[in-house]
């Protein structure tokens, strides 16, 4: 079968008629816990009723490798076990990147999660989060029950405005928050840190509009499976870690903790495919030149606040203010 390979990624979709077909049990899916792209596949596939037609290996949070990210991520062992990380199911490989190279012996990209491989053809399928969650939200229909088949997060009469989100939030929140974090000087993370709260601030304005409970209103779309993965990681891991440290979701922005809130407990898959552990772990012992000394702070506590306030009337809009 033909590779999907293109531009250092790979591109193939989940298609009736398609290189690669709906089957159950014919592909596979490789996440770290901690990575906020690969929660997004996760969460597609714990929606979308996947779980029991895509299986799962799960990468540890640590160690990733050297800063070129080699030998990158690796699988645990019984002499190196991991809490809710798994063997390699399908190969038994030590590390990722052998997944990779199984595939293509040249590569040179980075060895990230998530990626989709085919079983029947023993090749990689994708490796791009959002073409995994756009594909996976209808890829899989014709073999579906209806409960499932009938969920769309990319629905037509919303497209203009989830492609208008997607594009800002993707680019100010969902990577504003590497660019701060990663930052090489303090003239680039002052400037990269203020989109972040800038994009922080039009969501919780969004939320005041309408009732809620999802970012565009009554459906739940694409764009809060976008979203949650990275406000999650904010308060528990950003504020301190990214120095994104203008405010925090739970005290600054209301709206916008009530609707986190709202997804980890009352909408299967959200709190299930959520790990703290997993996620602390993994930003704070594999980025030694901002933590060199691994230590993963003990809070914020609880990660995630309880107690849903269903008249959102009383919940007033917050936000921060931003650096003339």
């Amino acid at each position: 079968m033909a590779s999907t390979f293109k531009d250092g990624a790979w591109h193939g979709k989940i298609e009736e008629g398609g290189q690669f077909p709906p089957e159950g049990g014919r592909y596979h899916l490789y996440i770290g816990l901690f990575c906020p792209f690969a929660h997004r596949a996760n969460l597609i596939r714990h929606l979308k009723g996947l779980t029991e037609i895509v299986d799962l290996s799960i990468v540890k949070p640590y160690p990733k490798g050297d800063d070129k990210g080699w030998p990158g991520w690796k699988f645990p062992t019984n002499e190196d076990p991991y809490e809710g990380a798994t063997p390699d199911q399908l190969f038994g490989s030590k590390y990722l990147h052998e997944v990779y190279f199984k595939e293509k012996k040249d590569y040179q990209g980075r060895y990230s999660v998530p990626v989709v491989w085919d079983k029947k053809t023993n090749q990689l399928v994708n490796n791009e989060s959002l073409e995994i969650l756009r594909d996976w939200n209808t890829g899989f229909n014709s073999i579906l029950p209806e409960e499932y088949k009938k969920l769309d997060f990319y629905p037509e009469h919303l497209r203009p405005q989830i492609d208008e989100v997607g594009k800002w939030m993707q680019d100010e929140l969902n990577l504003g928050v590497y660019k701060a974090g990663f930052a090489p000087n303090q003239e680039v993370y002052d400037k990269n840190i203020i989109p972040v709260f800038k994009a922080l601030n039009r969501l919780e304005e969004m939320l005041s509009k309408h009732d809620g409970p999802y970012v565009l209103g009554s459906e739940l779309t694409e764009l809060d499976i976008r979203l949650y993965p990275t406000l999650v990681r904010f308060d528990t891991v950003y504020v301190q870690h990214f120095k994104c440290n203008l405010g925090t979701i739970r005290h600054d922005y209301p709206l916008l903790n009530e609707w986190m809130k709202n997804l980890y407990w009352n909408v299967p898959g959200f709190k299930e495919t959520t790990d703290f552990r997993h996620i602390k772990e993994n930003y704070t012992k594999s980025h030694a030149d901002i933590n060199p000394k691994a230590i993963t702070p003990m809070g914020p506590l609880p990660h995630i606040e309880s107690g849903i306030e269903k008249d959102r009337s009383k919940i007033k809009a917050g936000g921060v203010q931003l650096p003339a």
